[in-house]
């Protein structure tokens, strides 16, 4: 009886699977065949282990889905090519990738969204095999060596090893390596690289027109440009040109070695290798070296802002109350798209300026006059070395003050400061006077001990003896180690009553009188980590956790102690449009107390007189008053 019934169980399996013709994808196989599809959780994985294919999402975006080929002995998970940067889907189970008509292709529900898009006469007998160099590449049966279509010719951000950046003589079109548009979204980017067949050289784009780096020619070891590639090198470079293209392509001289070239978001061209050790990749070096040199880097007008709306149809520079003046920029790399201008001065030149209501800035050398119409992009200040020109840049006449008037301001703003600086030292006199009466009160009463949350509850016996309540909270009995009396008042919940807590702990600290309590401290608990506890709370945590560390980050990197640590603006606007990554900032000597008591911070007041330390704008989520000669009094809030 059971032989019949596990035959009949085999049976009906076998009619499920023919019927249905179910896709299966073998554990660990490299290859899709005619009768197979990926989907899901399903992955290829190349013969030896290096690189695997399969839908992925980017951390923070779980609901954009790619067929990425990605590495599989990188424990940073790390994506080498995408299909469908451009065309996300949002639910991988619903999609499948399969051989349909001699292509490869990406359906999501019988949309086609991605495919090689081939004219192939052969159909059932196409696979797609992932190779362990990183290339996907659609043949015409196993033996065959001869690619229909191959992912090598359509890279994404990674030039890997094996692979080629070419131009195609018969098409005339280029291959390029293009940035993604963010650290998070892999589409399209305003950087790419591509090659210049003539010269030999590989060159960096923005939005495809503005060429702002090159690599120099190739002499036959080296680009001339690239000092480093002689410089303990590892790859071996070969150039390739015939009747239908050119191209360079490189090999590891090193097979163990897992190294790529990427076209960052940053706008610059990284050659990177994989340390295990540190599980991260290792920048051999970027280009152009420095971040500023990239096209557009630091935005319309680069280094200026226009704060006034400049007046049009003034003419002349002699009428100077109410004509648009120029502020001088010396030494400067000027933006491109110029417009030369007949003028045999200086003066001539600003007034064809002023003369055309959308002229932004002019300069004037011995080469000309040169006027610029709308935006100025990639304004760079010029290294010292005599090839910096000086820009004159257009603002409104009310953003330049009369000499009197810029006087009187240096002479306002000298004297305020100076009054500053003599208070606050007024202030720190006074503050240092009454932590020294403090600590004398510390040593000769016992009592003014740091407490915590945790020191509460073994004085109130985990808040077990309740005397009453209030407006927001409880009030418990509590007894210090010294014996004296106290009572507690806890809020209820985190979001109950804070501001009127804080309102009667500073309420109370500032009143002195002999039948009040007085104000002793309080303390803080291809929750240390919750970053919601810094959204207003009306926000109800509806926000992104990665744009949230992001900012948090930023923030942090902004005060930092030495100031050349500080990003600059254009930097911060680039880090929270996730185009710059940001590392864990150092902690600045500001924030050094929290870091190094993280369980609890402490504030006190000075006893001996009627004033106090008014609570810090940080939510304080422990109070505690001292027992006055008529009542003894601690509040507290969890």
């Amino acid at each position: 009886m059971g032989v019949r019934t596990n035959s009949y169980f085999i049976f009906s399996l076998l009619f499920l699977f023919f019927t249905f013709n179910l896709p299966i994808i073998s554990h660990g196989s490299d290859t899709i065949s005619a009768n197979q599809s990926l989907s899901g959780d399903q992955t290829l994985v190349s013969a030896n282990g290096t690189f695997k294919l399969g839908f992925y999402n980017q951390p923070g975006n779980s609901s954009n889905y790619y067929i990425c080929i990605v590495y599989n002995k990188v424990s940073l998970r790390t994506i080498a090519w995408i299909a469908n940067r451009d065309k996300p889907i949002s639910d991988k189970n619903s999609a499948v990738l399969k051989i349909m008509d001699g292509n490869l292709v990406l359906l999501n529900e019988s949309q086609i969204i991605w495919s090689t898009y081939q004219n192939s006469a052969a159909s059932s007998s196409v696979v797609a095999v992932l190779g362990d160099d990183g290339n996907l590449v659609v043949k015409d049966g196993f033996n065959s060596t001869q690619p229909i279509w191959q992912s090598f010719d359509f890279p994404t951000n990674t030039w890997l090893p094996g692979g080629k950046i070419a131009y195609n003589k018969r098409t005339k079109t280029h291959q390029n390596l293009t940035s993604w548009k963010n650290s998070e979204d892999p589409s399209r980017g305003l950087f790419s690289l591509s090659l210049i067949a003539e010269t030999k050289e590989y060159v960096i784009s923005w939005n495809g027109s503005e060429q702002y780096w090159t690599g120099g020619s190739w002499n036959g070891q080296i680009f001339t440009l690239v000092p480093e590639m002689s410089q303990n090198y590892i790859y071996n470079f070969t150039y390739v040109d015939n009747e239908n293209e050119s191209y360079f392509t490189y090999s590891l001289y090193n097979k163990t070695i897992i190294s790529r070239f990427v076209m960052d978001v940053s706008g610059q061209i990284t050659q990177q290798t994989w340390l295990e050790t540190t599980g991260q990749w290792n920048l051999f070096w970027s280009k152009p070296r420095e971040q500023c040199k990239v096209y557009a880097f630091c935005g319309h007008l680069g280094l200026a802002i226009r704060l006034h709306c400049p007046s049009c149809g003034n003419t002349s520079v002699a009428n100077q109350e109410s004509t648009d003046k120029f502020y001088e920029y010396p030494n400067m790399g000027l933006p491109n798209n110029s417009l030369s201008v007949a003028s045999s001065s200086t003066t001539g030149c600003a007034s064809s300026c002023l003369n055309n209501c959308n002229c932004t800035a002019y300069s004037y050398d011995n080469n000309g006059c040169s006027i610029w119409i709308g935006e100025l992009v990639n304004l760079q200040l010029s290294p010292n070395d005599g090839t910096g020109r000086t820009l004159y840049l257009r603002l409104a006449a009310s953003e330049f003050s009369k000499g009197k008037e810029n006087k009187g301001i240096i002479i306002g703003a000298v004297a305020g400061s100076v009054a500053v600086v003599l208070l606050l030292g007024l202030v720190f006199i006074i503050i240092w006077k009454r932590q020294r009466r403090f600590v004398g009160k510390t040593k000769m009463e016992g009592s003014l001990i740091a407490f915590g949350y945790r020191d509460l509850q073994i004085a109130t016996k985990n808040f077990s003896e309740k005397l009453g309540g209030g407006g927001f909270g409880s009030v418990f009995k509590g007894t210090l180690p010294d014996s004296t009396t106290i009572a507690v008042k806890k809020l209820e919940s985190i979001s109950q009553g804070e501001k009127q807590f804080r309102m009667e702990v500073s309420t109370i600290g500032i009143i002195q009188h002999v039948n009040l309590v007085r104000l002793q401290g309080f303390c803080s608990d291809v929750e240390g980590g919750d970053l919601f506890s810094l959204l207003d709370h009306r926000l109800e945590k509806n926000a992104d956790e990665e744009e949230l560390r992001r900012i948090a980050r930023v923030a942090c990197w902004c005060i930092q102690d030495d100031e050349n640590h500080r990003p600059t603006m254009g930097q911060v606007v680039q880090i929270l449009e996730g185009v710059l990554e940001v590392n864990p900032p150092r902690v600045p000597r500001s924030l050094q107390a929290f870091v190094e008591n993280p369980e609890h911070i402490v504030f006190f007041t000075d006893l001996s007189s009627g004033q106090s330390s008014q609570p810090q704008s940080a939510d304080h989520s422990t109070a505690s008053i001292r027992a006055s000669s008529t009542s003894s009094t601690m509040i507290s809030k969890s």
